[in-house]
Formats: C-alpha cells, structure tokens, sequence
C-alpha cells in the first residue's frame, strides 16, 4: 500500500489550504462562528465552485470520484482552521446519505451548494452503531409516519432536507423528510466547539422512503465519515503542536526560552510522537478503505487512537500556554474544544477501543 499523496492528491490539499489561508484565518473564522448562522455562505459557494462539495461523490452521480485519501487530503486543512461551516454534516453525511440512495435531484442540488441535507441518526446513545437506531418507521398509504427524537444532528437547524434513520421491519431504512413538515420541531444550539447542531422531535411526521434496506450503505457511509472526522482531527493537532511548539521557543523565564527547560522539552517530545502515531494510523486507515480492505477493527483503531492522542496533545498545549491557553482569545482552546467534540462524534475513544477487543 502507498501511504503518500500523489501529486494530484497533494496539489488539491495544497489548494485548499492556502485558500483557507487567505480567506480563513483565526479572527475570519470566529467573526464567522459569531454571526447568526454560524458559518459562512459565500465560503460554501465558493467550495461548490472549488469542487470540494461534488468531490467524494461518484462520476455517475456527477461527482468527481474522490475516495478516502482525498477526504484526508482536504479533512486535514479544515481541522487546521477550525472549519465552522458544515461539510462532514452535509457532505460527508447527509450527502453521503442521498448519494447511496441515489436520489439524483437532491444530491446535485447539495454538489452545487443550492441546498443542506443533515444526517439524523443519533438517537443520544453517542455510539456509530446501526442497532442501536430505535426509532420506529410505520408504513401507510401515503408514505412512512416516523415518531421518535434524533439528537446531536450536525446542521439540523439550516438544512433544507433531512435524511432520517430508522427501523423498518427490524431493518434500517433511509427516509426523506422536509424540515417544515408538520409534526417536526427543531431545536438549533451551538455546539462547544463552535459549529451548529440541533435535536429534532417527530411527532406522527409524514417520510419518503428512499432506501428501505441500506445494508452495508450505513456502515461505509459512517465509516467515510468517522475518516474524515479523524482527518479534521489530526489536522487540528497538527496545528496546535505547530503553535505550542513556536510559543515554547519564544516565551522567555529566566532570561531563556520556555522551550529550553526539560519538562516542556520533554512535553513537546511527547506531543510529536502522539501525533506521527494519529497521522501514521490515519494514512493507513485512508489507505486501507482506499483499497476495499478495512474492517469494523481497523476503524475502531483509528477512531480510538485519535480522540486519545488528540486529548493528550490538547492537553499538554494547554499546560505548555498556561492559564492564557484557556481563553477564547487563543486558538488553543478552541483546538482543544474541536479535537473533544469530533472524539464524541459517533462513538467516544473509549468506546472504539473497547470495541476493539470484541473484535477479530
């Protein structure tokens, strides 16, 4: 297998973080998570026109066949800078979502940049198992009545179309719902980290189906997902050591630099090894998929090493910064809050782990 980047994959990456260089920095970014929506719209448009929105999607759905390096290749400059607006949510699943179902008309509208489509699947039990989905999906003659709650849905409150999880004869299907329909109610919050989610109540809501047996569809769509959820992780750690690293070379006590004295020598040592170890499993991870060849296990792994290496590299950052590396003033905090919230994100670190010795 070939863990590198080929010069296309590098030259995408290498595109996209230098756009958010110029158009995306530290203050850009939080007058961006300030404002009422919570992310930027003319951001969004210009990845539709960047091709970002179309690319993991396949050719023939009018996509451009990205596959799980290019996710990583772009992931790891949007955890870099704290990307607020919602390409995991959209993208990676609720575009995921309808481009499994194959639902042409809504997956181009969401390739454009026209529309938002959310992914409701958690159900409040924070894990990325499809069984524990319960709710329930009655058929009639008019369509499907779902009645139940979805928590922690990533862009629930902006999205123009749900994509709902839910049972249907003791398997999972895919549902349609429009968030206006009667019967629903949202409720939006900001999550610590600076994006939007919302919990979302049905009451007796009126669904389309459109993909009554997924099967495997689910779990590669969450598989997909939790790469690039590691991938914007990693991303962040490798910002954070970069800017701990430059701040323990230039913070002076007694006369010489922070970075001289052995314990922060030793913590920033430490900090290095923890991330070579996240980014070395997740360039594996992405090339394991790549090939077809990656397991519930090897999934596991990767999301349990990131979400604990990435508290162990957030938490020494902090303890280099000191009491400063808690405000809001400085981005470490705000790495750190990103780095927590993605390891909560379908299943904590010590889930995967534990799950990982259930597995063969």
């Amino acid at each position: 297998m070939d863990f590198t980047f080929t010069d296309e994959q590098q030259m995408l990456r290498d595109s996209v973080s230098g756009f958010l260089t110029k158009n995306y920095d530290f203050d850009q970014r939080n007058e961006i998570v300030r404002s009422d929506t919570g992310w930027s719209r003319d951001i969004w448009r210009q990845f539709a026109e960047l091709g970002l929105l179309g690319l993991p999607f396949p050719e023939n759905q009018g996509g451009f066949g990205g596959g799980a390096t290019e996710t990583v290749a772009i992931a790891e400059p949007f955890g870099a800078h704290l990307l607020a607006e919602p390409y995991i949510a959209c993208i990676s699943l609720g575009g995921a979502a309808v481009a499994a179902a194959g639902n042409s008309d809504w997956l181009e509208k969401v390739m454009n940049g026209d529309a938002i489509a959310a992914f409701a699947y958690e159900e409040g039990r924070g894990t990325a198992d499809p069984i524990q989905v319960t709710m329930q999906a009655t058929p009639t003659d008019e369509g499907f009545i779902l009645t139940g709650e979805k928590r922690m849905v990533l862009a629930g409150g902006e999205a123009d179309i749900l994509v709902v999880a839910a049972e249907l004869d003791d398997e999972l299907g895919l549902f349609l719902v429009d968030p206006s329909a009667d019967g629903l109610s949202v409720t939006s919050y900001p999550t610590m980290d600076g994006r939007r989610a919302a919990n979302i109540r049905f009451e007796a809501v009126l669904a389309n189906s459109i993909m009554e047996k997924p099967g495997e569809a689910i779990r590669t769509l969450l598989d997909n997902a939790i790469l690039a959820i590691c991938a914007e992780s990693v991303g962040a750690m490798g910002a954070l050591m970069k800017q701990t690293a430059e701040y323990a070379g230039t913070r002076k006590q007694f006369g010489v630099s922070i970075g001289s004295f052995q314990v922060v020598a030793h913590r920033m040592a430490d900090m290095k090894i923890a991330y070579n170890k996240a980014r070395a499993t997740l360039l594996y991870s992405a090339a394991l998929i790549e090939a077809g060849e990656a397991t519930q296990k090897d999934i596991a792994i990767l999301k349990g090493q990131t979400g604990k290496l990435g508290r162990e590299i957030g938490e020494a950052a902090i303890q280099t910064h000191g009491g400063v590396g808690m405000t809001d003033e400085l981005s470490v905090s705000h790495y750190h809050k990103r780095i927590l919230a993605n390891d909560a994100l379908l299943g904590s670190s010590e889930y995967h782990l534990r799950k990982v010795g259930t597995l063969s």
